[in-house]
């Protein structure tokens, strides 16, 4: 049973599951869902403020709500953010292609 456990191929077993393991790690730190979730977040509390603006911050902005068209923005622009990394999500290069760009030069 021991040796069922210790297979040959057991290289190429552990070399996928580290792949894996960076691919989501790097689908987890990817820079637009972290911009586009915060963008998302202010945007809620920009837009709420907006909505709830009182008479004297409209005079301040002369009759503009200005909080809310901003907040919608931001709403817009964290969600493209968001879709964005949706339609093209984080691809980690395999092991071969690493090893094959440590072969190369640098290109400039």
């Amino acid at each position: 049973m021991a040796e069922e456990l210790h297979r040959p191929d057991d290289e190429f077993v552990e070399q996928g599951e580290d792949l894996e393991k960076r691919s989501a790690a790097a689908r987890l730190f990817d820079v637009r869902r972290v911009i586009g979730g915060l963008f998302v977040v202010y945007g809620v509390i920009v837009t709420l403020l907006g909505l709830f603006d009182s008479g004297t911050d409209l005079e301040k902005a002369q009759g503009v709500r200005i909080n809310l068209w901003m907040g919608l923005s931001m709403l817009v622009l964290g969600g493209l953010f968001l879709l964005w990394q949706w339609w093209r999500p984080t691809r980690v290069p395999s092991a071969e292609e690493l090893r094959s760009a440590g072969d190369r030069p640098a290109e400039h």
